[in-house]
């Protein structure tokens, strides 16, 4: 496989339907404070790809964000937020990866010590008939010793490590809405369908806020994270991806706040987010009150609605348990977002290709201390 790497202007990053690898967020981590590249990779496809999306000889351009994280005074990390899209086949990911990586290494400054990939493709296990139970269940991927083994076969240094935590959500449900609204409701589970007709019948209003309306929004994130026993982001986060507009980059992604709300009550929002053809659930918080309202449901039955409406061709529930299992603590996230229907998709995650082994360790044993999901 051969890999020719050029450094480019953000303004000039290719859209599609990663969010996360548009140049409106790009922007976004700017206005956070972190430095951004943006690298064209021009990669000759070697070995045979599956389906013959590409054939064996051809030259793929594909270009990919790349945040400059801080890891301490002295040290950085490349995180690359959902990318590269490109996937070179289940069996090149490897040597894909690594060979990337050297290519990257040299554009880096000083001090960085490791590459991390969030990747977006599809886990080799999710396909893999052994990982699934008798009821047809997805078990989960194997112990990361194990996927280190198949991610590393034909590597030249076997130096790819799988991340001690996933920063963006590597599980999730993606939905199909190009079928007409009669038909979307008629997929989901007959739960589901009631609580969105219940909360229509309850005269429950959504409607679209401005940054004004951010107070509203930080209120009600601040109910769910005491609910659920997770850390509090600041307001300045959420701002910036809110005001970030799209004049200020090519990319054609846009994100919009979303309220439930009956009465005048507030009972649900959401951050809808829309890049090329895939909208995203990207962040939701809800009222500790008047839950039996059913806000959460016509939320997002009108977030479908409204995707469906600018042309979007698919919709990603964005982050569910990587098991069904009740005891996993997101069990609850997985019931509520699986009763609209759609089809779960697990990603490989992050992954490391350490520079700097020594000083790898030592950040990896710290993150071992703290993993969870960030906001990207």
């Amino acid at each position: 496989m051969l890999i020719r790497i050029l450094p480019k202007s953000l303004h000039h990053k290719s859209s599609g339907p990663i969010l996360q690898q548009t140049a409106y967020w790009g922007r976004v981590k700017e206005k956070q404070g972190f430095r951004t590249i943006v690298f064209e990779a021009d990669i000759k496809v070697s070995g045979n790809y599956p389906h013959k999306k590409y054939r064996k000889g051809q030259i793929v351009s594909n270009d990919f964000l790349v945040v400059l994280r801080n890891i301490g005074p002295d040290f950085s990390m490349a995180y690359i937020p959902y990318g590269p899209s490109f996937d070179p086949g289940e069996e090149e990911r490897g040597r894909f990866l690594e060979e990337l990586s050297e290519s990257l290494r040299t554009y880096l400054p000083r001090g960085c010590i490791i590459i991390r990939y969030d990747l977006p493709w599809e886990s080799v296990w999710a396909t893999d008939e052994n990982r699934y139970n008798s009821e047809g269940i997805w078990i989960g991927p194997p112990d990361p010793v194990t996927r280190e083994l198949r991610m590393n076969f034909d590597t030249k240094n076997r130096n790819l490590r799988k991340s001690p935590t996933d920063v963006l959500p590597s599980h999730t449900i993606f939905l199909d809405i190009q079928k007409d609204e009669e038909n979307l409701l008629r997929q989901m589970k007959s739960k589901t369908r009631y609580n969105i007709r219940l909360a229509l019948r309850k005269g429950i209003k959504v409607h679209e806020l401005d940054m004004g309306g951010l107070s509203l929004w930080y209120d009600l994130y601040k109910q769910t994270a005491i609910r659920n026993n997770i850390a509090l982001h600041d307001p300045e986060y959420f701002s910036t991806v809110l005001k970030t507009k799209i004049s200020e980059s090519p990319s054609t992604a846009t994100v919009h706040l979303l309220l439930a709300e009956a009465e005048g009550y507030p009972l649900a929002a959401m951050f809808l987010a829309i890049s090329g053809k895939r909208a995203t659930y990207l962040y939701g918080a809800s009222s500790s009150k008047h839950r039996e309202m059913m806000g959460t449901y016509a939320l997002q039955w009108n977030a479908i609605r409204k995707a469906r409406k600018t042309g979007c061709k698919e919709y990603d529930l964005f982050g569910i348990s990587e098991t069904p299992a009740p005891s996993h603590p997101m069990y609850g996230l997985y019931r509520f977002k699986s009763g609209f229907g759609g089809h779960d998709y697990h990603r490989q995650g992050c992954w490391d290709y350490p520079f700097d082994t020594a000083q790898y360790e030592i950040y990896r044993s710290i993150e071992l201390n703290s993993t969870g999901y960030h906001l990207g």
